[in-house]
């Protein structure tokens, strides 16, 4: 097990101002921020990203979604790190999330649920390294 993951802050949440208390949400859980950036995904870049999804009927619009707005994108540190963010984060479907939930809280919708986070270790370390070099690991 791991005590890394990785999340980002979805183009939903970062465009209706829930990004500041998002990050002072997971601070006050006890995640220890590694790495943070603000970036942009192109097409490209967010196609390449969620490739494991490719042949399911929602890429093309995750695609597009993930590429129309600013993300914010982080590493982030404590025991157990995949499933205590993803028990903070909640249920992908917002309507289906745990109350507190960061999903419960600021996703609009299945499509629009506010933020990622990886679903095993593995994939953990593949998506941290997708947007951030050893260099930037701290």
């Amino acid at each position: 097990m791991s005590n890394r993951t990785f999340t980002m802050i979805k183009p939903d949440a970062m465009k209706n101002g829930h990004a500041g208390a998002i990050l002072d949400r997971i601070i006050k859980e006890g995640f220890r921020i590694v790495a943070l950036k603000q970036t942009k995904l192109s097409a490209e870049k967010a196609g390449e990203f969620y490739a494991v999804h490719k042949a399911r009927p929602f890429y093309g619009e995750l695609v597009d979604f993930m590429s129309s707005g600013i993300i914010i994108a982080a590493i982030l540190e404590k025991a157990d790190a995949v499933a205590s963010f993803r028990k903070l984060i909640g249920a992908t479907n917002p309507a289906q999330a745990d109350e507190g939930t960061i999903r419960k809280l600021y996703a609009t919708s299945l499509g629009e649920n506010a933020i990622h986070g990886s679903d095993s270790d593995e994939n953990a370390a593949i998506e941290g390294s997708f947007f951030f070099s050893g260099l930037e690991q701290f």
